[in-house]
């Protein structure tokens, strides 16, 4: 199942229609639109905002997908290592980034994020302040404060990111 196709099967779901969706997540109607017809790729950061307004964790986009960065045409992947354990209080997600997966902009959510660095370089930016993280680097975060993290480098990054649900 593509994303899109998990995206519409999750609204409909929640029996939500695509405006209740853009006003939740204050993305266009025509965007949420175009990547349920998969005629377009979504940020991190509108991936971020759907999952948040549909209660899932950004990972359920990836579920049925295999990794690999020399096929995907997707700029980021998201793997979940929670099991399927249900009710945590927190979410594991190993996040692998092509390189130069810059696009978006600083954003809020609820919660708290730890991050470390498996490998590659991963630039975090902390309400305006950028942090260069390298491999085995980590750093902790308020979710309600603006945040982004992307790969500015030629290479993969590969980082664990436990959130608060």
């Amino acid at each position: 199942m593509t994303i899109g196709e998990q995206l519409r099967y999750l609204r409909k779901t929640h029996k939500m229609t695509l405006k209740t969706l853009s006003e939740k997540t204050g993305v266009s109607i025509s965007f949420l639109s175009q990547v349920e017809r998969n005629k377009c790729n979504v940020t991190l950061e509108s991936l971020r905002k759907i999952s948040d307004a549909l209660n899932v964790n950004p990972s359920i986009f990836f579920a049925n997908s295999k990794h690999d960065s020399s096929t995907n045409n997707f700029p980021f992947f998201y793997e979940d290592l929670s099991k399927n354990i249900k009710g945590a209080s927190f979410h594991p997600i190993l996040v692998t980034l092509q390189p130069k997966e810059n696009q978006g902009t600083e954003f809020t959510h609820f919660g708290h994020e730890f991050i470390y660095v498996l490998s590659g370089v991963l630039t975090v930016s902390i309400e305006g302040k950028i942090y260069e993280l390298n491999e085995r680097d980590s750093i902790m975060l308020d979710s309600s404060k603006n945040h982004y993290w992307w790969n500015s480098s030629n290479t993969d990054v590969q980082f664990i990111l436990v959130s608060t649900l």
